[in-house]
């Protein structure tokens, strides 16, 4: 069960960070790759806002739940 923590954990992390790339394109704060369609596009403000939610929840409930 150590094991599915500890994957469950990064996996939440992941798609957090994702989710923070995504809001910083989004923004026009991280614009990188400066061809990327994602940039300056409120919609992946929000899915980005989104994932990053999402990933704390699994990372949170992976540590309270999985034993």
């Amino acid at each position: 069960m150590v094991l599915a923590r500890r994957a469950l954990t990064f996996i939440g992390l992941l798609i957090a960070l994702l989710g923070l790339i995504w809001i910083g394109q989004g923004t026009g704060v991280f614009p990188y790759p400066a061809s990327s369609f994602m940039i300056n596009q409120s919609p992946w403000i929000w899915r980005g806002a989104i994932a990053l939610v999402a990933g704390l929840l699994v990372a949170g409930a992976a540590r309270r739940f999985v034993r």
